[in-house]
């Protein structure tokens, strides 16, 4: 499965962009890749819905914040996927309206109008960062190093050689674009000199070799919060690679991965522990000492105590990572039977099967009710 695009990249806003603007670039976005304008284009139809859920989250507070902080495993489940065109118009109809002049522009404007140079942010980044329980627990902090483009410090990022400056393509005049008319319609598409910058450099840096950018090692501090689980991603804003010609540089995605412990699972914000206890401990209880991620703590062990019985520690699981409160940690009891017995404890246990004979439990007392009745 292709991976997701930012939502922020698919509408061509920044990141600090008001709702009015996130509308008018979707509205954008949407007209340009309308049904109507690409009959029989799939391809224009998976940028159409991949605009519309990009929109649905940037629009919505919540939904904003969340995808701000763990990108797209934040929204997974809660944002809307739209199967058809149809989904679409019947949420965002609205968008659509309003005729020409304003902010938004009328539909011809946004179908044929517009136009200049415009330059890339640069590259977002992808790094794996894996933890233990104990830091879901309590949050951490990681150093990472990484190897991203920097601007480079001797042109600036010109990518011209100092003393020069990029100058005007000829070929687009410095629009970044060539428009072809057929008729009543203008075609547009972004100019193959310049790639849509609007600028050629005719003396390359040489340090860069007329790039802009160079790779540098780079160090970064990531702050993890309490209750991530495996596969969320972390946003670190503007920590990707560096823009060309000096714009706004990508981000910095940071993939989580949960070590496995050898003694707990994790069940959503609950930790299970399988814990081993004797017979008589849990024939006549007892009070036993449990791991927990924060060390040892007491469990009290009810007499008559089955096998497979959970019992709960509260408060001592994972925190939630939305903030609401934290989960328990469930202990499984299971009874040990011994393999190998001293003498004196086969004595007693003869002594007690001899006992048991007389007194039989409920349970195998039904039980061996029900054979007489099948068989008997």
């Amino acid at each position: 499965m292709a991976e997701k695009r930012d939502f922020y990249e698919i509408l061509g806003v920044p990141k600090n962009a008001e709702g009015d603007a996130i509308k008018r670039a979707y509205r954008k976005v949407a007209l340009k890749y309308h049904p109507d304008k690409n009959p029989g284009n799939s391809e224009a139809e998976e940028h159409f819905k991949e605009a519309a859920e990009a929109f649905e989250v940037l629009s919505d507070q919540q939904k904003r914040e969340r995808y701000d902080r763990f990108g797209h495993a934040g929204v997974g489940g809660n944002s809307r996927q739209f199967g058809s065109f149809e989904d679409i118009f019947s949420a965002f109809g609205d968008v659509f309206g309003g005729g020409g002049g304003g902010g938004g522009g009328g539909i011809f404007e946004q179908f044929f109008g517009g136009g200049g140079g415009r330059t890339r942010r640069g590259a977002h980044l992808k790094v794996d960062l894996e933890i233990t329980l104990e830091e879901v627990r309590g949050g951490t902090k990681k150093r990472i190093e990484i190897t991203r483009n920097e601007t480079c410090g001797t042109c600036r990022g010109s990518g011209a050689k100092p003393g020069t400056s990029p100058v005007r393509c000829a070929a687009c005049g410095g629009r970044g674009e060539t428009v072809r008319s057929q008729g009543f319609f203008a075609m547009r598409s972004t100019c193959n000199r310049c790639h849509g910058t609007g600028e050629v450099i005719e003396t390359p840096c040489d340090n860069c070799r007329g790039q802009g950018r160079k790779p540098e090692r780079h160090e970064i501090h990531v702050t993890i919060p309490p209750g991530v689980a495996t596969g969320m991603q972390l946003r670190v804003s503007g920590e990707g690679e560096a823009g060309p010609r000096g714009s706004a540089r990508g981000d910095l995605f940071c993939e989580i991965h949960v070590r496995r412990h050898p003694l707990f699972q994790r069940e959503t914000d609950d930790l299970l522990i399988e814990v081993p206890i004797g017979f008589a401990q849990a024939a006549l209880g007892s009070d036993i000492e449990v791991p927990t991620l924060d060390g040892r703590a007491e469990l009290k062990i009810p007499a008559g105590t089955q096998s497979g019985t959970r019992l709960r520690m509260r408060g001592r699981g994972l925190p939630n990572l939305d903030g609401y409160g934290t989960g328990d940690q469930h202990v499984r009891v299971v009874i040990e039977v011994p393999t190998k017995l001293a003498d004196e404890q086969e004595e007693l246990l003869r002594k007690y099967a001899s006992l048991e004979e007389q007194h039989v439990g409920a349970k195998r007392k039904s039980f061996l009710e029900k054979v007489r009745e099948i068989f008997e």
